[in-house]
């Protein structure tokens, strides 16, 4: 389920639009007449293209009545994305999503820093892409080169037939962070496939355009980068970018606390042992992936079973995660796991 997916409730007859996800498994979703409601996530049901158009089949072979004007249709208004999917372990390919229910027209290309100093844009693709679409573009991005890579700008006009408001053309740019890009792995809309994802419409961006002779105040044009800017961002010391780590793990992880904190655990209490051991089983489990390796095999422990049965549950949402089982019996007995990666 993502920002802009219709769905309906179990228990009433409303239908809405994801808007928003709320802690504690609430979703907001925007209802007739713009109204906005949070609900459980259990109370949700995908609405499907298939079924949308058996409703629509069956209402067209109903009785002829007089039917009083219906509220206008619920659309879902944000969800352009810039998406990178690994092609190998090497390679990622570039796809600009629209999830939206409107036609998006566009321009795609790259900002870099020229050989004299100025911004040269390079044009990359150009099209229309209709609602629930994506398009790939044909250029490969080398994961060993990442901080290298250019600012990547889109340009887009909404269009929708009939009587629609005026929406704002869309401009913006968008620079890999090593530090956010790769916690940004989720399920990638449309194409239902493990990615990086960046949104570009997001909500306060998306403010609509002032029609003629309107008194509202005028919306403020997108931020210029200007060359010093882009080439002092460009030239930053690579110690800044040194908050994500992409060595090989070895082959076998411990995760006891002993392991981990080889001096002693400095008066910390069990939920934040627990969380450091977490946090380095998702560290490792990330650089596994990213590294290309086949598996990796965790030593948790027996215990009390709190770390196996977390493990275990996290592993079994993973999108990269073939499948994982006990390893080791003769050597570990029931105290490890081991993943199989896609």
């Amino acid at each position: 389920m993502n920002i802009g997916d219709k769905v309906r409730l179990l228990r009433a007859k409303e239908q809405g639009v994801v808007s928003r996800f709320l802690p504690d498994g609430m979703i907001e979703i925007e209802i007739e007449d713009g109204f906005r409601i949070p609900v459980m996530r259990s109370e949700l049901v995908p609405v499907s293209p298939l079924e949308a158009e058996r409703l629509l089949k069956t209402t067209s072979y109903a009785p002829q009545k007089t039917v009083t004007p219906s509220a206008p249709a619920i659309l879902s208004n944000q969800g352009i994305y810039l998406a990178f999917l690994a092609v190998n372990d090497r390679e990622y390919t570039l796809h600009l999503i629209n999830n939206t229910d409107w036609e998006f027209a566009y321009v795609l290309g790259e900002e870099s820093a020229g050989a004299t100093g100025g911004v040269q844009f390079r044009g990359l693709h150009s099209g229309l892409l209709k609602p629930k679409s994506q398009q790939k573009m044909n250029d490969h991005y080398v994961h060993a080169s990442f901080e290298d890579w250019p600012t990547f700008v889109v340009q887009g006009l909404w269009f929708r037939a009939g009587k629609t408001s005026l929406r704002a053309p869309l401009i913006k740019r968008f620079k890999a962070r090593t530090t956010t890009f790769f916690k940004t792995k989720t399920t990638v809309p449309v194409l239902n496939l493990p990615g990086f994802l960046t949104q570009l419409d997001a909500e306060s961006d998306q403010s609509q355009a002032s029609a003629p002779n309107s008194n509202r105040t005028a919306q403020p044009q997108p931020k210029r980068i200007s060359p010093e800017e882009l080439k002092a961002e460009m030239l930053k010391p690579k110690s800044e970018m040194e908050g994500v780590s992409f060595e090989r793990p070895s082959a076998v992880v411990d995760l006891h606390v002993e392991k981990l904190l080889p001096n002693g655990t400095a008066n910390r209490n069990p939920a934040e042992l627990l969380k450091l051991q977490l946090d380095t089983f998702e560290k490792m489990l990330e650089n596994a992936i990213a590294s290309g390796m086949n598996e990796i095999t965790f030593i948790h422990g027996l215990g009390s079973g709190s770390l196996r049965t977390e493990l275990h549950k996290r592993l079994g949402k993973h999108p990269n995660v073939r499948f994982f089982e006990d390893a080791q019996k003769q050597k570990f007995g029931y105290g490890a796991t081991k993943v199989t990666i896609k």
